[in-house]
Formats: C-alpha cells, sequence, structure tokens
C-alpha cells in the first residue's frame, strides 16, 4: 500500500475464516530508520541528527 512516506506493507494470512490467522504490518519509517547504519557511516555524531532530521522519521510509527 503506497503511503506519503513510502511503501507501507501490510502481510495477512488466512486459515479459511473470516478473521486473519495472522497480519504484520511495516511501516516505512522503520525501512528508512533501519537505513541510518548505512548513511551514517563516516560522519561525526554532530552529522548524525542532521541526516535523521532529513529522512523525517515519525518514531510513533517504528515503535511497534
Amino acid at each position: 500500500v503506497e503511503a506519503p512516506k513510502g511503501e507501507f506493507g501490510v502481510y495477512l494470512i488466512a486459515d479459511g475464516s473470516n478473521k486473519p490467522y495472522k497480519c504484520k504490518i511495516r511501516a516505512p519509517g522503520f525501512a528508512h530508520l533501519s537505513a541510518m547504519d548505512f548513511l551514517c557511516r563516516g560522519y561525526m555524531l554532530a552529522d548524525i541528527s542532521a541526516i535523521l532530521g532529513s529522512l523525517d522519521i515519525v518514531f510513533g510509527e517504528v515503535d511497534r
């Protein structure tokens, strides 16, 4: 599913009933935050806050 900040993933598994057996939700901010290790290599600690701010991560959606 497309979201304003990237791809919002929904993974559903059914067991034949009218309710899902398993539901996994992956917010776009989680993928952006996982890229921080790659993006921040070689930079100084003071630069990391600027990199984090440029990604515009909403920590409420990452904190699941």
